[in-house]
C-alpha cells in the first residue's frame, strides 16, 4: 500500500517543537503545514484561516457531509471547497493546504489535521490547549473567563479548542492536556456555567 505522506515540499526538520503524532495521516499533514507556515512567517494567519474553516464545518451539516462522505469525487469536493473558501475569504497557504488535502482524498481527516496543527502552534508558543465541550456556543466573555481561569491554574497561556455538543450534561466539560479539570478549577468553572445559564 502506498505511503500517505503529504506531497508538500518541506525543509528538513529544524523546529524543536514537540511534533504532532507523525504516525497518523493528520499528524504528517499538520507537521508539513507547520513547517511551511513557519518558513513563511504565517503561522498565526494559517491558524486563523484553518479555525475559520473548521468553524464553518461545525456549523454547516452540508459542509460536514462534503468533508466526510466518500460518495463525492475529489473533483466535486474541490469545486465545492473552492467556492466555500472564496466566500469565507480564506486564501494563501491555508487554502492551498485544504485544496491539496482534497485532491489527495484526505478531506475526511481535515478536522484532525486542523486540531493537530493547533497543537503544534500552541506548543511552539508555549501555550497549552484546553479541549472544551459546551452544550451551546460560548460567548466571547465566557471564553475569556474560561481562558483566564485555566491560565491561573496551569501558568500557561491557554488556547481553547471548543466543540459544541448539545447532548452534554452540565453545559461545560474541560480537558486540559491529558487530564480533566481538577477541584481547584471547579468553583471558577461553576461560576462560568452559571453565567452561561443566566445569559440565555
Amino acid at each position: 500500500m502506498a505511503s500517505e505522506e503529504p506531497v508538500i515540499p518541506t525543509t528538513a526538520g529544524h523546529f524543536a517543537t514537540a511534533p504532532a503524532d507523525v504516525s497518523t495521516t493528520a499528524g504528517r499533514y499538520a507537521t508539513a503545514l507547520f513547517e511551511l507556515a513557519s518558513e513563511a512567517n504565517a503561522i498565526d494567519a494559517v491558524k486563523a484561516d484553518l479555525e475559520r474553516f473548521d468553524a464553518l464545518v461545525a456549523e454547516s451539516p452540508d459542509l460536514l457531509r462534503l468533508v466526510r462522505s466518500p460518495v463525492f469525487s475529489a473533483a466535486d469536493q474541490l469545486q465545492a471547497l473552492s467556492a466555500v473558501l472564496e466566500r469565507a475569504g480564506i486564501g494563501g497557504l491555508a487554502a492551498k493546504f485544504l485544496k491539496l488535502v482534497t485532491a489527495n482524498r484526505r478531506l475526511f481527516a481535515v478536522r484532525d489535521m486542523i486540531k493537530a496543527f493547533g497543537a503544534l502552534v500552541a506548543n511552539y508558543k508555549g501555550e497549552a490547549t484546553a479541549e472544551v465541550t459546551v452544550a451551546e456556543q460560548l460567548k466571547d466573555d465566557h471564553a475569556a473567563a474560561l481562558r483566564d481561569a485555566l491560565k491561573a491554574v496551569s501558568g500557561k497561556d491557554i488556547d481553547l479548542a471548543i466543540k459544541v455538543d448539545p447532548t452534554i450534561i452540565g453545559g461545560l466539560v474541560v480537558k486540559l492536556g491529558s487530564r480533566m479539570v481538577d477541584t481547584s478549577l471547579r468553583t471558577k468553572l461553576n461560576a462560568i456555567r452559571h453565567a452561561m445559564k443566566e445569559a440565555r
